[in-house]
């Protein structure tokens, strides 16, 4: 299967998640918590967002903003504890 730009951001988001603790993958063992290496995929996330404007897809664009929107509240979850 090709790697399209969706599959892309999908792939760096579930690398974010699993880094603040999801376990997507309930057959592999959980990965130790790093919530700076997970924000360092949230700040890269949000630089292609910045350096794509106006070159996506709706759907590249949606995909996107929605992996950051989960990402950012996820983090902000984590390290405020709310």
């Amino acid at each position: 299967m090709p790697v399209t730009f969706a599959s892309f951001v999908i792939s760096l988001g579930s690398s974010s998640l699993m880094l603040m603790g999801e376990q997507l993958d309930p057959q592999q063992p959980s990965m130790p918590v790093n919530l700076p290496q997970a924000k360092e995929i949230i700040d890269l996330l949000s630089i292609l967002e910045q350096k794509t404007a106006g070159n996506l897809t709706t759907e590249e664009q949606a995909v996107l903003r929605d992996m950051l929107y989960a990402l950012r509240m996820k983090y902000v979850s984590l390290t405020t504890g709310k």
